[in-house]
């Protein structure tokens, strides 16, 4: 069967797999470079957002951020508690919401993968023009994919 009366079916036309297999080839980079410190490429996005924020910050805001629900990050943030690299505490003020804070281990793994971000944009072998350009692509991707999200439940 061939897709000459579809072409728009064609798989080498599609946008959908050089994303998802860039996606995989990325987290796959990013688990050989964070394997040596015991780091996950899911735990590493969460130590990013934690050291980003303002210490200590809640669970609701790390989760907007890396775009995951409470709970996909839930355990992911028990995992880093475990390993000493949070703290997980309720907040006085509102006792449904947890705060995150980081401990000074969480703050020593922060020094030891610093050089992660060069070296993953080394194993890519783009400039930093192209790093940028890529990165204002896919944050605009996002931006209207959300806003097709909200409305695509609507009958739109």
């Amino acid at each position: 069967m061939t897709t000459q009366a579809y072409p728009q079916l064609e798989l080498d036309a599609q946008l959908c797999l050089p994303l998802h297999a860039a996606t995989r080839a990325v987290t796959r980079a990013y688990g050989h470079l964070l394997a040596q410190e015991g780091l996950t490429y899911p735990q590493y996005l969460t130590m990013l957002a934690v050291w980003d924020a303002a210490d200590p910050v809640n669970v609701g805001e790390i989760g907007e951020r890396l775009r995951l629900d409470s709970g996909t990050l839930t355990p992911l943030l028990k995992r880093l508690e475990a390993a000493g690299l949070v703290e997980r505490r309720r907040d006085p003020g509102d006792e449904r919401r947890v705060l995150i804070s980081t401990t000074p281990e969480g703050m020593a793994l922060r020094d030891r993968v610093a050089s992660v971000p060069r070296r993953l944009a080394a194993a890519l072998a783009l400039d930093e023009e192209e790093t940028r350009a890529l990165r204002s692509l896919l944050a605009k991707a996002m931006l209207h994919l959300d806003a097709f999200e909200a409305t695509a439940g609507h009958g739109s």
